[in-house]
């Protein structure tokens, strides 16, 4: 239990101080608390040995200041807990995803989207319900009663023996559920991230789902995971329910007794009367708020184990641990032996190849290859397993993250925009850029005129992904985007496969436009595109097969020459004259 407390506290972060407050007013909550208990002793003196108008005052003053007291010291606590679980998990909620803009490519294939997304959703999301109340109610919950305690072994020392009895048998049942609940409790987490991940599945595929017509049977896997999460969500409850009922029934045991106790002791004269009357009143006061606390500590494995999983993505190495803000001489790109594999597939070999400042190299090369990997590599997606990449002679290991990518627009192939405006997805790559600009760079991209026929123009809220256009309008938006950064080095990931024959020759322009006087890595499949590059290279094998340029490579035996004079359609990709 402590070990759950602890990391509910240390996951608060900066919030800890608030979770403090909540806790210091908690405890005084308690000790207002007392003052019905004192508020008692006073009337049963009053109406055992004389009521007096100084006695009646007096208890009613307790009484009002002990109410009073509660209910504000119930405010600051409730709001502070409230306030610490919104705002922490906001927090860790941005922590992560800065965090993953420096994970390793390799972290978001070896882990699913709906592991991810259960993450920062509802992981996060049972943290930032639970976290803060469990805590409070736990930790009051035990400092009420052994304040309790504590004035009733000045009372009698009987009775305080009783109670301490009594916290001791609910510490026991409380371990033995603890224990209970920590398997139950990563099962039930492990439910829940392949309830996420199944739904998004289904969700991401339904237009396959719709094309082949499966209908019903096509989301047997996400039904699997729904009576799944049931039934571990069902077997959490189901393990805590008798553990639960074992607390009750100890403290209301310990109750009675203390109530039976008082009783006799009276009857035997070791107690007086006004003691006896306040012990039986008191032990129905004592173990309440004990027993929330025991209805709320159920939750602490599934907390603790939430916090865990959390955790996990802190532990995942990221690529920036010792990067300097270096600022290249020139964009002059070099690879030395570099070589590189996905697991146990290798997919290069000791590849040397230089690029030098504003001259464009055009990749080629069957589908599988490598080359957007080899893209990849030198924007530091992945780091290479052997050799080096250097970006104006420095190694790009040497540079932070931001720094070096500040150097690069990449066009991918498969284009992602985001559920937002149009404008603000093309400002994404200058967020401070004005209206103007956006403008200016659409125009040159050729979404100019497609992006004004939409309802609100520049303002329309596009679907995830770009799902409500085209695959050639949100491939110029991209390099819309592209041309607004106005990065040194530019990388075209077959930057024209998407778009319409009517607007290849504008966009064309455009390209040329954004990659004037640059560093351009292009990768095609399309003859016209890479015929005037300083340098091609075909990579083929795990290694670079022919390299020069295409009045050079023409002339050779090899794959370029037979793409070119055969024209033969083969596995990924063709050369188009």
């Amino acid at each position: 239990m402590l070990t759950a407390l602890r990391k509910i506290y240390d996951f608060a972060g900066n919030w800890q101080g608030v979770l403090k407050k909540s806790v210091a007013f908690s405890l005084l909550h308690s000790i207002f608390d007392m003052f019905q208990i004192a508020a008692l002793f006073l009337i049963l003196i009053g109406l055992t040995e004389g009521m007096t108008l100084q006695i009646i005052v007096f208890t009613l003053l307790l009484l009002i200041i002990g109410i009073l007291g509660k209910i504000y010291c119930s405010y600051i606590s409730d709001f502070s807990q409230t306030k610490v679980g919104y705002y922490m998990c906001a927090e860790k909620r941005i922590h992560v995803g800065d965090r993953m803009k420096y994970m390793p490519m390799g972290y978001f294939n070896d882990h699913s989207l709906g592991k991810l997304t259960s993450a920062v959703t509802t992981t996060i999301g049972d943290v930032e319900n639970n976290a803060p109340s469990v805590l409070i109610t736990v930790v009051h919950g035990f400092v009420h009663v052994v304040v309790i305690t504590i004035v009733m072994f000045f009372f009698d020392w009987r009775i305080g023996s009783l109670c301490c009895l009594g916290i001791l048998l609910f510490l026991v049942c409380n371990s033995m559920m603890q224990k209970k609940s920590q398997k139950i409790s990563l099962e039930r987490q492990r439910a829940q991230e392949d309830l996420v991940g199944a739904t998004l599945e289904y969700i991401q595929g339904m237009n396959i789902v719709k094309s082949f017509n499966l209908g019903g049977n096509s989301n047997q896997k996400m039904k699997q995971a729904i009576e799944e999460s049931r039934v571990r969500n069902t077997k959490l409850e189901t393990v805590f329910i008798p553990y639960g009922a074992a607390q009750q029934f100890v403290l209301r045991l310990i109750s009675v007794s203390i109530m039976f106790c008082s009783i006799l002791f009276y009857l035997q004269g070791s107690m007086t009367l006004v003691y006896c009357l306040l012990m039986c009143v008191a032990s129905f006061l004592i173990f309440s708020e004990l027993e929330k606390a025991g209805g709320k500590s159920f939750a602490l494995r599934l907390i603790e184990s939430s916090i865990d999983k959390i955790n996990e993505i802190d532990e995942t190495p990221i690529m920036d641990l010792s990067g300097q803000n270096i600022t290249p001489p020139n964009m002059d790109i070099e690879l030395k032996d570099v070589s590189f594999s996905y697991g146990e597939h290798q997919i290069f070999r000791c590849i040397n190849l230089s690029v030098p400042s504003r001259t464009t190299l055009a990749i080629v090369g069957p589908s599988g290859s490598g080359k957007t990997t080899l893209c990849s590599l030198i924007a530091r997606f992945w780091d290479v397993q052997s050799g080096s990449i250097t970006l104006g002679g420095t190694d790009i290991r040497d540079y932070t993250l931001d720094k070096l990518l500040s150097n690069f627009s990449i066009v991918f192939q498969n284009v992602y925009l985001f559920a937002d405006t149009i404008e603000n997805n093309i400002r994404f790559g200058k967020p401070d850029a004005s209206h103007d600009e956006v403008v200016r760079v659409a125009k040159k991209a050729c979404c100019h005129d497609f992006i004004m026929a939409l309802p609100k123009g520049y303002d329309t809220v596009i679907g995830e992904s770009g799902a409500t256009l085209s695959g050639g309008e949100k491939q110029r938006i991209s390099i819309a985007r592209a041309i607004l950064k106005d990065a040194p080095i530019v990388i075209l990931d077959e930057a024209t496969s998407s778009v319409d024959p009517e607007n290849e020759s504008d966009l064309q322009a455009a390209i040329e436009s954004l990659t004037e006087s640059k560093t351009v890595i292009t990768i095609a499949h399309r003859l016209k595109t890479v015929k005037n590059a300083d340098q091609i290279v075909v990579i083929a094998d795990g290694k670079i097969t022919q390299r020069g340029t295409h009045e050079q490579l023409k002339m050779q035996s090899g794959i370029y020459a037979d793409f070119i004079n055969i024209r033969h359609k083969t596995t990924g990709w063709k050369l188009v004259q």
